[in-house]
């Protein structure tokens, strides 16, 4: 695989996505930030979280005698063990991320989509790409976002409502009936989307956080067709500089409502 890609933190904040490849595997993160004024009952934060795990995650996959669900599994476990004496893993708000792998092995293709970070696979012969995410937490969202949303972003009305949706939908974190994530329990990889595909029916993929995929799904200035010609012929430079100039085009959320005016955006881009 030919594997490019970029991040690029929100202005003014940390990057709490992570993303790193192999020459035959790649596992992108998105973490799932603390609101000013919220908790989280962990002294290292949602970046450490990312990467902790991501790394982990990144040397789990040369085991290729061990599923995707199983190397997430473990990397959980490996990774809560490392904080478990110093922070309350039970709190609530204790750092998640999500979590999307692909890893090729011998004439396959295999997948790992947890969360709704977004993986697009360019399939051979089909008209429209085959697009993988996992969008339960839109789903528990939509209950409680109509506040937020009729506020401008930026706002401290807006601030006060988003932490308050974010904590409203810690209740429904990783647990049936709600949205899974990677945060303390290993079970949480059994919740993920899997598959896979024959390597030689794929020409390309791309792995997404849902601050690079909102210029398809939040603001619609794109198909995930153009999203995979751009990425192709420009870069994931390219898909993050158009989402910032979106993001920049509309500050206070009035043409496209959203919890964070700008988001971390991360994009990788492998050619099979």
């Amino acid at each position: 695989m030919r594997i490019t890609f970029a991040t690029e933190a929100a202005p003014g904040r940390p990057n709490e996505d992570f993303v790193a490849a192999t020459p035959d595997a790649i596992v992108l993160l998105d973490g799932a930030g603390t609101p000013p004024g919220s908790e989280s009952g962990c002294i290292h934060g949602v970046a450490w979280y990312a990467r902790s795990l991501g790394s982990t995650l990144l040397a789990g996959l040369a085991q290729e005698d061990k599923t995707l669900t199983e190397i997430l599994a473990e990397a959980i476990k490996a990774v809560a063990s490392l904080h478990d004496f110093v922070c309350d893993l039970s709190h609530p708000g204790s750092p998640s991320a999500t979590v999307v792998m692909l890893r090729r092995t011998a004439d396959t293709l295999d997948f790992l989509v947890l969360a709704d970070s977004v993986l697009v696979l360019d399939v051979i012969d089909t008209a429209e790409p085959m697009v993988i995410c996992d969008d339960r937490e839109a789903q528990v969202g939509a209950a409680y976002r109509m506040a937020m949303d009729a506020l401008a972003s930026g706002s401290p009305e807006h601030i006060a409502a988003h932490r308050a949706y974010v904590e409203t939908l810690r209740e429904h974190r990783n647990r049936d009936g709600g949205f899974w994530v990677a945060a303390v329990d290993p079970l949480a990889a059994e919740q993920a989307l899997t598959g896979t595909v024959p390597a030689d029916r794929v020409r390309a993929a791309a792995l997404l956080s849902d601050g690079a995929s909102r210029l398809v799904d939040r603001f619609h200035l794109a198909t995930w067709r153009q999203v995979l010609d751009l990425l192709d012929g420009s870069g994931p430079e390219e898909l993050i500089r158009r989402v910032r100039d979106a993001e920049h085009d509309d500050p206070d959320g009035s043409r496209w409502p959203r919890g964070k005016t700008f988001d971390d955006a991360t994009a990788a881009y492998c050619r099979i």
